[in-house]
């Protein structure tokens, strides 16, 4: 599914983040960058030790945040590890470290100039976040975004399995509705 927004694409597909052909991808990553299960492990896998070098350099990241590195041995250049936060009930401020992290991915690919992007759907997995509460925040961060800078052309969600793609689909469906696109 693709959705417009100004001059950019807003897209959503099924598959593995390991082999898009984006600039970046972003990483679900952990607090100390090193590595683990899920989206996190499969990108280091598929990467190398060259992102794993790097993330010893940088030493960590906090949640809601979002650090570049190379992307190794991946076709993407660059790999951006964005920290989601762990659900706990949602009254801990989890949404708003969710938005922060997408947004810290968006303002690092602006500012290195990167034009397309794919994302994972970030706490989702062992972090435990409600799939429908995190699409909604993902997707209108992002298009939210999209508006404002149209120097991103792409910005694609890569989602690992039906139930998180029908998710997210129906979550982009609602937001062009209520936006009018």
């Amino acid at each position: 599914m693709k959705v417009i927004i100004g001059s950019s694409v807003l897209e959503l597909v099924q598959g593995d983040i390991t082999t898009q052909e984006t600039e970046a991808i972003a990483n679900a990553a952990n607090s100390g960058l090193r590595g683990g299960g899920g989206v996190d492990g499969a990108i280091h896998r598929a990467g190398g030790p060259a992102i794993m070098a790097e993330c010893r350099k940088i030493g960590g990241c906090p949640t809601g945040h979002a650090v570049l590195t190379t992307g190794g041995n991946l076709k993407a250049k660059y790999v951006i590890h964005a920290v989601g936060p762990i659900y706990r009930g949602g009254n801990r401020g989890e949404a708003e470290l969710l938005k922060s992290a997408y947004l810290s991915c968006l303002k690092i690919a602006s500012e290195k100039g990167i034009k397309s992007i794919a994302f994972p759907s970030i706490s989702t997995g062992v972090y435990g976040y409600p799939i429908d509460e995190a699409s909604r925040i993902a997707l209108t961060t992002v298009w939210d975004y999209l508006l404002e800078h149209p120097e991103i052309e792409l910005v694609r969600f890569v989602l690992f399995g039906d139930t998180n793609y029908v998710a997210y689909e129906k979550t982009l469906k609602q937001i062009a509705r209520e936006r009018g696109a």
